[in-house]
């Protein structure tokens, strides 16, 4: 059995189509090949879970009207031609049982060129509204399958819409909150708060963590606390240490976050984005939240991922614009404080969560690949 999987751009789109890559190899001995863009992040990711990858060259394009975004539009449409060649190129030589695309501009030459080539194909949305990708996609693929219910509106063939949640890593569910917090040398009962803003971190939220850290710390460090400062690491560092925070205080600055599903499961109240992986990650181990969507994302998107768990009392969105370390301090020590009320963000979200998402993944792509 051989299986194609196209990706890229964000580790939203990676990571589903890895967990799926790793369940196809070990259950089924598939081979596996991965399709990305030249130069996305797909290049160091793939090849570190030990899998394959070949690249197309593709673009997006740009909203604007500038002459600099007119030119890159131009070699936009002269990459597309590009890029199907490419892809007809691999599907070829590869011959695949099934063509997966999981999100990213790579997936739309792959997928759609298998499709006019008759092989079975997929896609899967994580975010709660479609990319341009996925929803352009959606008019030739088999089958279209989606993280959260409300997404099913958004389709224009509602009868191709496969509710199967997303996958999740498995090593998220190892260890249990007692687990987690001993593996992590935990010796007191101070809850444990997470915070980050990707893999990268931001800026302007890394300086208001940076106000929100000196103001737990003054207070007596009430809980534990780590915060992942991406590349940030070195300015918070050092605006820490001035300002008298110690680093046995229970405060831990990271540059990044390793072991993320250890401290995830230890934690008992997560900071962050809402990128598609993060909420998704957050409604299966029903962690609950304070959500702060990046402004700087298309269409929105994170802030329509952060209503589908606020809405249902999971999560807490807290705009961008109206952060401050002090309001994002005052935010989480209330909830800190409410035991009952995580209790019931945790219910919330176990109810909203698709349980066995990678399985049901599994069995429709199974099923796919049995009547293709």
């Amino acid at each position: 059995m051989n299986i194609l999987f196209t990706c890229g751009g964000t580790a939203g789109h990676i990571n589903p189509a890895l967990a799926l890559a790793r369940m196809f190899r070990e259950r089924e001995g598939a081979e596996v090949l991965f399709v990305g863009a030249d130069g996305g992040m797909e290049e160091r990711l793939v090849p570190q879970e030990g899998f394959p990858l070949k690249t197309v060259t593709i673009t997006n394009f740009q909203r604007s009207l500038t002459p600099k975004a007119v030119g890159h539009n131009v070699r936009t449409l002269v990459n597309m031609a590009l890029s199907d060649t490419q892809a007809k190129r691999i599907l070829k030589e590869f011959q695949p049982d099934l063509v997966v695309g999981t999100g990213g501009y790579a997936s739309y030459p792959v997928v759609k060129a298998a499709a006019k080539m008759g092989i079975p194909t997929a896609v899967h949305e994580s975010n709660a509204v479609p990319g341009l990708t996925t929803k352009a996609l959606s008019k030739v693929c088999d089958v279209v399958m989606v993280g959260f219910a409300e997404s099913r509106n958004a389709y224009e063939q509602p009868e191709k819409v496969v509710l199967t949640g997303t996958p999740v890593r498995g090593d998220f569910f190892r260890y249990t909150r007692q687990e987690a917090r001993e593996k992590l040398g935990f010796t007191d009962d101070r809850p444990l708060l997470v915070s980050f803003w990707g893999s990268l971190g931001a800026r302007v939220m890394n300086g208001y963590m940076t106000d929100f850290m000196i103001l737990e710390s003054r207070e007596g460090a009430p809980f534990r606390h780590i915060h992942g400062a991406g590349r940030d690491y070195a300015a918070m560092a050092g605006d820490l240490a001035a300002a008298g925070v110690a680093e046995d205080s229970g405060v831990e600055l990271r540059a990044y976050i390793d072991d993320m599903a250890l401290v995830m499961a230890a934690a008992d109240l997560v900071i962050c984005r809402s990128g598609a992986s993060t909420i998704s990650e957050l409604a299966a181990i029903a962690k609950p939240s304070i959500l702060v969507p990046s402004p700087n994302v298309t269409a929105d998107h994170q802030t329509k991922n952060a209503r589908i768990l606020s809405e249902v009392g999971g999560a807490v969105l807290l705009p961008e614009k109206d952060c401050s370390g002090r309001a994002l301090y005052e935010t989480a020590t209330s909830l800190l404080h409410d035991p009952a009320r995580r209790a019931d963000m945790a219910r919330s979200l176990t109810a909203l969560a698709v349980s066995d998402a990678n399985e049901k993944i599994y069995t429709t792509l199974k099923d796919l690949i049995a009547r293709g």
